[in-house]
C-alpha cells in the first residue's frame, strides 16, 4: 500500500526532508514532518515544560499557563494558520512546540540570569538554547563519531523552529541598538549553517513566522485571561486614564518602542468596542464562559487578519518555505502589543519587584557556581560523562555544560538541586529538616 509523503506535498523538496544523520525506515505511513513532531511531542524537554513558568508559577493555581500548556496552545494555533496558507500542518506544529523547550526556570527571569552568569561562554538566550536541545542535547541518535544528533529533525523542522536566525555577534540593529534576541550559540554554528544553507540571510522561512505569530497571539491572549482569571487585573481598569497609561507605556517599552502612544491607544480603544470585551470577571461560570469567548474571538481576529493579508499580497496558492513572507497588519499588531502591555503592567512588571525574583536569579547564580567549583559531582549523568570529555583549561565549554545542565531543570528541581548542593533551604535559608 503506498502512503502519502511529504515530499509529494507542494512546495517542499528533497532537500527539505534531508537529516543530517541519514535514516532508513521501513515503516512509510508516516510522513517527515509527522515524525517530526512524534519526535518533540515524545521529548524529556518537553515534558519538562510543564513545570516551568510561564508568567506565573506552575505551583500559583490549577488554572494558570504552564510553558507546557502555552506550547500545545501555540501549536494549536499555529497548526490552523499554517494549513489555511498551505504550509505542512505537522511541521508548524513542531516548530510550535519546540519554541519554548530552552527555557530555564523561572521563565525570562531566569533567562536574564543565566546570560549574566554566562557572559564568558557567550551568554544565554532560550531560542539558542531550543536549537542546541534540537540538534544536541536530547537523546535521540548518536553519530558515528560518538557525538549527539539530538533528535535528528529534517532540515526544514530545525529551520521553522529557529525564531531569530543569527547568531549573537549578527544580530540586526534597530535605531542603531542591537537586538538581544538570537538562534544559535558559536559552537552550534554547523548545524545551523547545514540547515540554513541557501536560505535569505536575517530571513525566516514562512513556518517559522507563523509559530512566531502564534506564539504572540498565544502569549498577548492567554496570558491576559491568566491575568484577569487570578484576579491580578481587570479588564475594565484600563477605562481609568492612569492604568491606561500604565498600558501604553509598558507596551511601547517592551514591545513597539517605534510607536505612539495614540496609535497604542487607538488599539486598545478598538478592542474595548469589541461586543466579547469583559469589563469584569465576577467568578461565576457564566463568566469565565464570557471570558472564554473573549479569548476566542481574539485569536481569530488577529489570525484571520495574517491570513487575510497574507492571501492579498500573495493569492490563493500553497505557500511554503521562503515562497512568502508572512503580512500582519499594523492595527493587529498594535493590538496584539496592548494586549502584552495589559499583562506586563500588572503582572510581569509587578512580579519582577518581588524579592523572590531577585532570590530567583541568586539561586541559579549560586548553582552555576557551586556546579563549576564541585567538578561535575552533581551533574545529572549524561552531563557529567559530557564533563569528563572536557580539557580542564576550557573553561567556556565547562560554563555551558553547567549552562545546559542548569537550564534543564525545571523551578522545582532547581530549588531541590540547590538545596542538595548547598544544604540549605532556599526559601527559608535554614538547613533543611531532613
Amino acid at each position: 500500500m503506498a502512503f502519502p509523503s511529504a515530499l509529494s506535498l507542494p512546495g517542499y523538496s528533497a532537500e527539505d526532508t534531508e537529516r543530517r544523520l541519514p535514516e532508513h525506515h521501513k515503516n512509510l505511513y508516516r510522513s517527515h514532518f509527522e515524525r517530526d513532531r512524534a519526535r518533540v511531542l515524545h521529548s524529556s524537554a518537553l515534558r519538562r515544560l510543564g513545570f516551568k513558568t510561564q508568567v506565573v508559577s506552575p505551583t500559583s493555581d490549577d488554572f494558570t499557563r504552564t510553558r507546557l500548556t502555552h506550547s500545545l496552545e501555540v501549536a494549536q494555533v499555529g497548526r490552523e494558520v499554517g494549513r489555511m496558507l498551505g504550509c505542512d500542518p505537522d511541521l508548524v506544529d513542531a516548530a510550535c512546540l519546540s519554541h519554548d523547550l530552552g527555557h530555564p526556570p523561572f521563565g525570562h527571569n531566569g533567562e536574564s540570569a543565566l546570560d549574566a552568569i554566562g557572559s564568558p561562554a557567550g551568554g544565554f538566550e532560550g531560542n539558542a538554547q531550543t536549537l542546541r536541545l534540537l540538534s544536541r542535547l536530547e537523546p535521540k541518535l548518536i553519530l558515528p563519531d560518538g557525538g549527539s544528533a539530538g533528535l535528528n529533525l529534517t532540515r526544514a523542522a530545525l529551520d521553522a523552529a529557529c525564531k531569530y536566525p543569527w547568531s549573537r555577534e549578527d544580530a540586526p540593529e534597530r535605531e542603531g541598538v542591537r537586538t538581544r534576541k538570537f538562534g544559535v550559540y558559536a559552537d552550534d554554528l554547523p548545524v545551523f549553517d547545514w540547515f540554513r544553507e541557501g536560505a535569505p540571510d536575517g530571513q525566516k522561512c514562512l513556518e517559522a513566522q507563523v509559530m512566531d505569530l502564534a506564539d504572540d497571539i498565544s502569549y498577548s491572549v492567554h496570558d491576559v485571561e491568566d491575568a484577569v482569571f487570578g484576579g491580578h487585573v481587570q479588564l475594565g481598569w484600563v477605562a481609568d486614564a492612569r492604568a491606561r497609561d500604565r498600558v501604553i507605556q509598558w507596551a511601547r517599552r517592551w514591545y513597539m518602542p517605534e510607536t505612539s502612544p495614540d496609535e497604542l491607544d487607538a488599539a486598545l480603544t478598538r478592542l474595548e468596542r469589541l461586543a466579547e470585551w469583559l469589563p469584569e470577571m465576577t467568578g461565576t461560570r457564566a463568566s469565565m464562559a464570557a471570558l472564554k469567548a473573549l479569548t476566542s474571538q481574539l485569536i481569530g481576529r488577529f489570525s484571520g487578519a495574517a491570513l487575510e493579508a497574507t492571501r492579498a499580497r500573495y493569492g490563493e496558492g500553497p505557500l511554503t518555505r521562503y515562497a512568502a513572507r508572512l503580512r500582519i497588519p499594523r492595527e493587529t499588531e498594535t493590538e496584539i502589543a496592548v494586549m502584552k502591555g495589559i499583562a506586563t503592567a500588572f503582572v510581569m512588571a509587578v512580579r519582577d519587584q518581588e524579592p523572590l525574583h531577585a532570590n530567583q536569579r541568586e539561586m541559579l547564580t549560586v548553582l552555576v557556581e557551586a556546579l563549576l567549583e564541585t567538578d561535575g559531582q552533581f551533574l545529572d549523568p549524561v552531563f557529567a560523562e559530557d564533563w569528563s570529555l572536557i580539557d580542564r583549561n576550557d573553561d567556556a565549554a565547562r560554563l555551558r555544560l553547567v549552562i545546559d545542565q542548569v537550564a534543564s531543570l525545571t523551578d522545582s528541581s532547581a530549588v531541590r538541586l540547590h538545596d542538595r548542593i548547598t544544604g540549605l533551604n532556599w526559601r527559608t535559608g535554614d538547613k533543611p529538616l531532613w
